[in-house]
């Protein structure tokens, strides 16, 4: 085996090392196992709730993309620019569902879901959720709590810091998180991000697989 062989293997032993260390990462160890991606359309009123927040709204209903997110997963940060392309892309036309389903690893996560709760209280909910995606290099992935990062986030919002501190520390906000997990957990969500649309869950390996997805369910 010649020398150029062995790093080029050594190399290619890496990036698959990397690669499942993510996605790893970015799983929930108590999710029961997954059914078969494309099979079964989950049930309406476990997907969607009255109270879930709805970034775009299509007026006639016809197609619903649904996102189970952790604020602090890189996946999922790096679907965030794709996901507000289609947003504009499909606007009027397509509703997008965010839900939190934080990463129990993740030491920020679930704090920085309540956060982004608690700024939803004061009409600042996507200020937040854009603000945590567009910062996460700079908290996420990191063992010490970011609850001192997390408020100097609401104070650069212009949040009533009063209530904001109010609203983030209520234990009715974290049940609020923790609902939208356990729905997580029911449908078979394992990782984040996990997309439904129109309540199946396709396999989106790129932005052209989304927008197919999308596009198929419009059609109909």
């Amino acid at each position: 085996m010649t020398k150029n062989l062995k790093i080029s293997l050594a190399l290619v032993a890496l990036v698959l090392a990397v690669v499942t260390a993510l996605l790893v990462a970015n799983r929930t160890p108590d999710a029961p196992a997954a059914t078969d991606a494309n099979g079964g359309v989950a049930p309406a009123d476990v997907l969607v709730r009255e109270d879930s927040h709805r970034l775009s709204t299509a007026k006639d209903g016809k197609v619903t993309v649904v996102e189970f997110l952790d604020l602090e997963c890189e996946s999922c940060r790096a679907a965030f620019p794709h996901v507000e392309q289609l947003r504009k892309e499909y606007e009027g036309r397509v509703t997008f569902v965010m839900r939190y389903f934080p990463i129990p690893s993740h030491k920020n996560a679930e704090l920085a879901a309540r956060a982004v709760e608690a700024a939803a209280a004061q009409g600042k909910l996507e200020a937040m959720y854009r603000t945590m995606y567009e910062t996460q290099e700079s908290w996420g992935d990191q063992q010490v709590s970011h609850e001192q990062t997390f408020r100097g986030f609401a104070e650069e919002l212009g949040l009533d810091m009063k209530k904001f501190e109010a609203d983030w520390k209520d234990p009715a906000t974290a049940e609020r998180v923790e609902k939208d997990r356990q729905d997580g957990l029911a449908l078979g969500v394992q990782g984040t991000p996990t997309f439904f649309i129109n309540g199946k869950r396709p396999q989106i390996q790129s932005l052209d697989d989304f927008k197919a997805a999308i596009e198929a369910e419009l059609a109909k």
